[in-house]
């Protein structure tokens, strides 16, 4: 998976459902298994556990790279494999009164987050992996590296939140000089860029722009690091806004994003350059967000509101 270059939670992922299988079967070895096994394996994951499609075709993606990739068995069976249908979900969007109310009950780095996430478009651990070096204050915008697919991207840097991140970041970058005066300040960088650039590790540009706010010690190098800030304290922060703005959504995290997309449609922003800052790879991906604008079912009146606008015109007690 490492060779292929697959994304650490991928790895994990592939590995979780890999061992499922494994201990489903008695341990037996995978390569002495048939269709009839990897089947049973996924009809359970349906039936049983009542796992979602999107679940269901992961495992099924997993069972795949282990045969294929890992063991190099080319079977005929493979192919006859049924991939779950996954149902078409129309993503939960906040209005901009909604998103105000919600962020209104946030305050410090959280907020600030959330803000990013609904005002560039960011997923969560997006948000979380930024470095230094990939915020441009001068041409206001950010640079995603390895989103979803590996890929780069770049989105705007929202205007309102350009001075609360300077200073943010200040603080961030006080905190990284005590960090080196203490012989720490390290932290983790991708790929083999610790060997190519062997200090680069301990470089401002490079530090994360949400830190964690304790260190640890890295064991195989034993330097003193910072993690970025962990994704679930974002995802706690946020639910506890939603709760008490008294939204009745299921608002997460991705909400922001859904709603960044949205009211960009809603601008009228053309679709091409949302799906760019969205990272779409896909034009079709981004098009699930012109069924929730205003335009379309919210946009038409019902024949049921006409009928009580008739009864009123004409003054009779039947309009009621």
């Amino acid at each position: 998976m490492r060779l292929e270059h697959l994304s650490p939670r991928t790895e994990e992922a592939y590995l979780g459902w890999m061992r499922r299988y494994h201990e489903f079967n008695g341990r037996k070895d995978p390569a002495t298994l048939g269709a009839a096994h990897v089947t049973a394996f996924l009809n359970t994951l349906a039936t049983e556990r009542r796992v979602a499609a999107s679940t269901q075709n992961q495992a099924l993606a997993a069972l795949l790279f282990l045969y294929r990739r890992v063991l190099g068995l080319e079977l005929p069976w493979l192919d006859d494999l049924v991939r779950a249908r996954g149902a078409e979900r129309l993503p939960v969007v906040l209005s901009r009164e909604e998103v105000r109310a919600v962020l209104s009950e946030m305050s410090g780095v959280t907020r600030l987050m959330a803000t990013m996430l609904y005002g560039s478009g960011l997923r969560l651990l997006e948000c979380c992996r930024l470095r230094v070096k990939d915020v441009d204050f001068g041409r206001r915008h950010i640079v995603v590296r390895r989103g979803k697919g590996d890929k780069d991207r770049v989105t705007m840097l929202p205007a309102i939140v350009a001075d609360e991140l300077a200073s943010h970041l200040d603080r961030v970058h006080a905190q990284h000089r005590r960090d080196l005066a203490q012989g720490g300040g390290w932290v983790e960088l991708p790929d083999a860029l610790a060997t190519k650039l062997p200090s680069a590790g301990r470089e401002w540009p490079w530090q994360w722009v949400f830190p964690a706010t304790r260190g640890y010690l890295e064991r195989e190098t034993g330097q003193r690091r910072r993690h970025h800030l962990h994704e679930t304290v974002v995802q706690q922060a946020v639910r506890r806004a939603v709760l008490a703005s008294g939204i009745a959504k299921r608002a997460t995290c991705h909400t922001f994003r859904h709603s960044f997309a949205t009211h960009l449609l809603e601008d009228g922003s053309d679709i091409r350059t949302v799906q760019e800052l969205l990272g779409h790879r896909d034009v079709a991906t981004t098009m699930i967000y012109t069924h929730v604008l205003n335009r379309g079912p919210g946009g038409v009146r019902s024949p049921a509101d006409r009928l009580l606008l008739a009864g009123r015109a004409g003054g009779g007690g039947d309009g009621r």
